[in-house]
C-alpha cells in the first residue's frame, strides 16, 4: 500500500484498522466465526454469529428498502440456487468463467497463472506446469446417479436466476421499460485463492438488480451513469468516507464475456483498493443466449414504439459479505474516554445490530426490575440488550465495541420521575429523558426514513 493510500485511511484522525484487528474483534464480540472450528475450520469459509447475523440482515435489508421498497420501478424475485444446467451453457459460464492455473512439480500446490509474478512456485521455488483453464463453478449431481446426465451446477451469480424467469415476469406483472428486478441470494465459486477475511470466499451472499432498458446506447449511457452514482452515494449515505471510495473502469482485456463495459466502486481496504460493487453493461446478450438455447420468445413488446426487442441491461452487483466488511473497517476506531481507551465501531445506527443497551446502574433498589421493564418495551421496534455485569463504565466499553448506538441506564432518579439517561456511543454525551419517550426518540435517531 502507498503512503498515500496509508493517510487516506487515517483520515479524520482514526487510525489504520488491521485486518487482523478487526477479525478478533469479530470474533470476540460473536460477529464472524471460522466456519466449522472444531474441526480445525473449512478454508475461507465463515459463520455469522448472533450480533454479525444482525449487522448483515441490517446491511440487506438497508439495500432492499433503497432498491425495490422505495421505487415503483424495480420489483423483487427469489430464484433457487439449483438450476437447469442448460441455464450455464447458455450463459456462457461453462465456456468462459474460467481462471487458468498452474501447478508446482515439486510441492504439487495450486496457483492462480496471473498471480505468479516469475514462473516459479512462490512457496518453495519449484518449477511451475503450463497454465491451463479451471472452471469456477462447483458442480454436484440430481438424483441418485453420479453421471454426466444427472450433473448440475451452485449458481456462481444470482443473475441468472432473473434471465430465465423474464418471460414469467413479463406475463404476471405489469410492466414498461425501464424496469429492474432486483434478489438477495447466496453464490458459490470454487475461487482457488480465497482468503482477506470475509472478501473473497467460495460461499457468499449477492445483492444484484438487472435494470432493463431499450437497446439504444444513449438511454444505456444516461442510465449507466445514474446507477453508477446512485450506488456510490448508497455506501457514503451508509457511513463510509467518500474519499475510501473510487470509480474504476474496467480496460477491455479484463471484461466478462458478457459485458460491453463495467465500472468498479472500489474501496480502501487494509491491504490496497479492491472490489466492492461491479456495475456492468450487459446489453442484451443473457436474454439471446437464453432464448437462442431455450427456444423461448424473450422479447419485450413496446407499446408506444409497436415493436418487439429483447432489452438491454444494466446490472448494479454488490457483494453483502465485502459490504459488510468495508462497513466495519470504516466504523472501526479507537479513542480516549475518561482517561481509558476503547475500541468503537461508529456504525450508521440503521446497520448497528443492538439499537439500544438497558443497563441498570446498581443491582439493587428496584433498579434491575425496572431495567427489564424498560427493554421489555424497546424491545418489540429494534434490536435491544441488557447488561447487568460489571462497572458501568466497562459495560458502556463493550457496548461501543460492537457498535450500539446508545445506552439507556437506569438509576436512582428513575425510580423516582421515571426517567433515565441517555447516552450516545460518538460523543458519550447524556441526555435525560421519560421513559415514555425512549421509543419514539430512539426511532428519530435511528433515522430509517434516511
Amino acid at each position: 500500500m502507498s503512503t498515500d493510500e496509508s493517510a487516506v485511511l487515517k483520515s479524520g484522525g482514526k487510525p489504520q484498522v488491521t485486518m487482523e484487528k478487526l477479525v478478533g474483534l469479530c470474533k470476540r464480540r460473536g460477529l464472524v466465526f471460522a466456519s466449522s472450528d472444531i474441526y480445525g475450520g473449512l478454508g475461507s469459509t465463515w459463520d455469522y454469529g448472533p450480533l454479525g447475523v444482525e449487522l448483515k440482515r441490517n446491511v440487506k435489508e438497508a439495500w432492499w428498502r433503497e432498491m425495490v421498497q422505495r421505487r415503483s420501478d424495480i420489483m423483487g424475485l427469489d430464484a433457487a440456487i439449483l438450476m437447469h444446467p442448460r441455464t450455464w451453457e447458455a450463459s456462457g459460464h461453462l465456456q468462459s468463467f474460467t481462471d487458468p492455473l498452474v501447478d508446482c512439480k515439486a510441492c504439487k500446490q495450486r496457483f492462480r497463472a496471473d498471480q505468479v509474478a516469475d514462473g516459479r512456485c512462490p512457496e518453495c521455488g519449484g518449477e511451475l506446469t503450463e497454465p491451463r483453464n479451471f472452471n469456477l463453478m462447483f458442480k454436484t449431481f440430481i438424483g441418485p446417479l453420479e453421471d454426466s446426465a444427472h450433473a448440475a451446477y451452485l449458481r456462481p451469480e444470482t443473475a441468472q436466476g432473473i434471465f430465465v424467469n423474464f418471460g414469467n415476469l413479463l406475463d404476471t406483472q405489469r410492466v414498461k421499460l425501464p424496469f429492474g428486478v432486483a434478489q438477495i441470494g447466496k453464490s458459490f465459486r470454487n475461487e482457488i485463492t480465497p482468503g482477506n477475511f470475509i472478501f473473497r470466499t467460495r460461499e457468499f451472499e449477492q445483492m444484484e438488480m438487472e435494470f432493463f432498458i431499450p437497446p439504444d446506447p444513449t438511454q444505456e449511457a444516461r442510465w449507466f451513469e445514474y446507477w453508477v452514482e446512485l450506488r456510490l452515494g448508497w455506501y457514503v449515505k451508509h457511513g463510509i468516507e467518500r474519499e475510501h471510495l473510487r470509480l474504476r473502469p474496467h480496460g477491455k482485456d479484463e471484461l466478462s464475456h458478457y459485458s460491453r463495459g463495467t465500472t468498479d466502486i472500489e474501496f480502501l481496504y487494509p491491504f490496497g483498493w479492491g472490489e466492492l460493487e461491479g456495475l456492468a453493461k450487459r446489453g442484451s446478450y443473457d436474454l439471446d443466449r437464453h432464448a437462442e438455447f431455450s427456444g423461448k420468445d424473450l422479447t419485450f413488446f413496446d407499446e408506444e414504439a409497436k415493436t418487439r426487442y429483447r432489452p438491454w441491461v444494466i446490472e448494479p452487483a454488490a457483494g453483502v459479505d465485502r459490504a459488510l466488511l468495508a462497513f466495519l473497517l470504516d466504523a472501526y476506531d479507537e479513542d480516549i474516554v475518561e482517561d481509558e481507551a476503547r475500541v468503537v465501531l461508529r456504525l450508521d445506527p440503521r446497520l448497528a445490530p443492538i439499537k439500544a443497551a438497558v443497563l441498570p446502574l446498581l443491582r439493587k433498589g428496584g433498579q434491575v426490575e425496572k431495567a427489564l421493564e424498560v427493554r421489555a418495551r424497546l424491545q418489540p421496534h429494534f434490536p435491544t440488550a441488557y447488561d447487568q455485569a460489571g462497572s458501568i463504565g466497562r459495560r458502556y466499553r463493550r457496548q461501543d465495541e460492537v457498535g450500539t448506538p446508545w445506552c439507556v441506564t437506569i438509576d436512582h432518579q428513575t425510580m423516582s420521575d421515571d426517567t433515565v439517561t441517555l447516552r450516545d456511543r460518538d460523543s458519550t454525551a447524556q441526555v435525560r429523558l421519560p421513559i415514555a419517550a425512549l421509543v419514539g426518540e430512539l426511532n428519530e435517531r435511528i433515522g430509517w426514513h434516511r
